[in-house]
Protein backbone atom coordinates (compact mmCIF):
# COMPACT_ATOMS: atom_id res chain seq x y z
CA UNK A 1 0.00 0.00 0.00
CA UNK A 2 1.29 3.42 -0.89
CA UNK A 3 1.29 6.05 1.85
CA UNK A 4 1.07 8.62 -0.97
CA UNK A 5 -2.39 7.30 -1.86
CA UNK A 6 -4.29 8.14 1.32
CA UNK A 7 -7.99 8.99 1.12
CA UNK A 8 -10.19 11.12 3.33
CA UNK A 9 -12.35 8.34 4.75
CA UNK A 10 -15.22 10.63 5.81
CA UNK A 11 -15.44 12.05 2.28
CA UNK A 12 -15.25 8.55 0.76
CA UNK A 13 -18.05 7.19 2.99
CA UNK A 14 -20.21 10.28 2.40
CA UNK A 15 -19.84 9.79 -1.36
CA UNK A 16 -20.61 6.06 -1.11
CA UNK A 17 -23.83 6.78 0.77
CA UNK A 18 -24.86 9.95 -1.10
CA UNK A 19 -27.33 8.18 -3.42
CA UNK A 20 -27.93 5.10 -1.29
CA UNK A 21 -31.38 4.30 -2.77
CA UNK A 22 -32.63 2.49 0.33
CA UNK A 23 -29.43 0.54 0.99
CA UNK A 24 -28.64 -0.74 4.45
CA UNK A 25 -25.26 0.51 5.70
CA UNK A 26 -23.48 -1.61 8.30
CA UNK A 27 -20.57 0.06 10.06
CA UNK A 28 -17.75 -1.91 11.57
CA UNK A 29 -16.33 -1.24 14.99
CA UNK A 30 -15.47 2.38 15.71
CA UNK A 31 -14.31 4.81 13.03
CA UNK A 32 -16.33 3.38 10.14
CA UNK A 33 -19.48 3.65 12.24
CA UNK A 34 -18.62 7.30 12.98
CA UNK A 35 -18.02 7.81 9.24
CA UNK A 36 -21.48 6.44 8.38
CA UNK A 37 -23.13 8.59 11.07
CA UNK A 38 -21.25 11.68 9.82
CA UNK A 39 -22.69 11.05 6.34
CA UNK A 40 -26.15 11.44 7.87
CA UNK A 41 -28.19 9.36 10.27
CA UNK A 42 -30.61 7.07 8.48
CA UNK A 43 -33.09 4.43 9.64
CA UNK A 44 -31.18 1.84 7.59
CA UNK A 45 -27.83 2.53 9.25
CA UNK A 46 -26.66 -0.27 11.53
CA UNK A 47 -23.99 0.99 13.90
CA UNK A 48 -21.87 -1.84 15.28
CA UNK A 49 -20.34 -1.42 18.72
CA UNK A 50 -18.49 -3.97 20.81
CA UNK A 51 -18.56 -6.73 18.20
CA UNK A 52 -15.15 -6.57 16.50
CA UNK A 53 -15.08 -8.86 13.50
CA UNK A 54 -18.86 -9.10 13.11
CA UNK A 55 -19.73 -6.43 10.54
CA UNK A 56 -19.52 -8.68 7.46
CA UNK A 57 -21.61 -11.42 9.06
CA UNK A 58 -24.27 -8.90 10.13
CA UNK A 59 -24.25 -7.53 6.59
CA UNK A 60 -24.57 -11.04 5.19
CA UNK A 61 -27.54 -11.75 7.45
CA UNK A 62 -29.27 -8.57 6.29
CA UNK A 63 -28.48 -9.34 2.63
CA UNK A 64 -29.95 -12.84 2.91
CA UNK A 65 -33.01 -11.64 4.83
CA UNK A 66 -33.67 -8.75 2.42
CA UNK A 67 -32.48 -10.02 -0.99
CA UNK A 68 -34.13 -7.20 -2.95
CA UNK A 69 -32.36 -4.44 -0.98
CA UNK A 70 -28.69 -3.48 -1.27
CA UNK A 71 -26.48 -3.93 1.79
CA UNK A 72 -23.17 -2.11 2.15
CA UNK A 73 -20.69 -3.08 4.86
CA UNK A 74 -18.14 -0.36 5.57
CA UNK A 75 -15.40 -1.42 7.92
CA UNK A 76 -11.71 -1.03 8.67
CA UNK A 77 -8.74 -3.30 8.19
CA UNK A 78 -8.43 -4.18 11.89
CA UNK A 79 -12.07 -5.21 12.16
CA UNK A 80 -11.85 -7.15 8.88
CA UNK A 81 -8.72 -8.98 10.06
CA UNK A 82 -10.70 -10.17 13.10
CA UNK A 83 -13.41 -11.58 10.83
CA UNK A 84 -11.50 -12.94 7.82
CA UNK A 85 -13.38 -16.22 7.99
CA UNK A 86 -16.56 -14.35 7.16
CA UNK A 87 -15.23 -13.80 3.63
CA UNK A 88 -15.40 -17.56 3.03
CA UNK A 89 -18.98 -17.66 4.31
CA UNK A 90 -19.96 -14.79 2.01
CA UNK A 91 -18.34 -16.68 -0.86
CA UNK A 92 -20.48 -19.74 -0.15
CA UNK A 93 -23.69 -17.70 -0.02
CA UNK A 94 -22.90 -15.40 -2.99
CA UNK A 95 -25.43 -12.68 -2.13
CA UNK A 96 -25.83 -10.38 -5.13
CA UNK A 97 -26.94 -7.47 -2.96
CA UNK A 98 -23.93 -7.32 -0.59
CA UNK A 99 -20.93 -5.03 -0.97
CA UNK A 100 -17.99 -5.02 1.45
CA UNK A 101 -15.78 -1.95 1.64
CA UNK A 102 -12.65 -2.03 3.76
CA UNK A 103 -11.05 1.31 4.61
CA UNK A 104 -7.47 0.20 5.21
CA UNK A 105 -5.21 2.59 7.10
CA UNK A 106 -2.82 -0.17 8.25
CA UNK A 107 -3.65 0.56 11.90
CA UNK A 108 -5.82 -0.58 14.79
CA UNK A 109 -7.34 2.86 15.27
CA UNK A 110 -9.67 2.00 18.13
CA UNK A 111 -6.94 0.63 20.38
CA UNK A 112 -4.26 3.26 19.94
CA UNK A 113 -3.12 3.18 16.33
CA UNK A 114 -0.87 0.15 16.50
CA UNK A 115 0.24 -1.15 13.10
CA UNK A 116 -2.12 -3.76 11.66
CA UNK A 117 -1.04 -6.75 9.61
CA UNK A 118 -2.12 -5.06 6.38
CA UNK A 119 0.93 -2.81 6.69
CA UNK A 120 3.04 -5.95 6.50
CA UNK A 121 2.15 -9.17 4.75
CA UNK A 122 -1.64 -9.46 5.08
CA UNK A 123 -3.48 -8.83 1.80
CA UNK A 124 -7.23 -8.59 2.42
CA UNK A 125 -8.03 -8.30 -1.27
CA UNK A 126 -5.96 -11.44 -1.92
CA UNK A 127 -7.80 -13.30 0.86
CA UNK A 128 -11.16 -12.20 -0.54
CA UNK A 129 -10.20 -13.22 -4.07
CA UNK A 130 -9.01 -16.62 -2.86
CA UNK A 131 -12.37 -17.11 -1.10
CA UNK A 132 -14.22 -15.68 -4.13
CA UNK A 133 -15.87 -13.01 -1.94
CA UNK A 134 -16.90 -9.56 -3.12
CA UNK A 135 -14.66 -6.96 -1.49
CA UNK A 136 -13.25 -3.54 -2.23
CA UNK A 137 -10.24 -2.13 -0.41
CA UNK A 138 -8.48 1.20 -0.66
CA UNK A 139 -6.07 3.07 1.55
CA UNK A 140 -7.92 5.52 3.77
CA UNK A 141 -7.21 7.61 6.81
Amino acid sequence: MSKANLLDRRAVVAELLRDRKGAFAVGGLGASTYDIAAAGDHDRNFYLWGGMGGAVMIGLGLALAQPTLPVVVITGDGEMLMGMGSLATVALQQPKNLSIIVLDNEAYGETGGQASHTGGTADLVGVAKAAESPIAARSAR
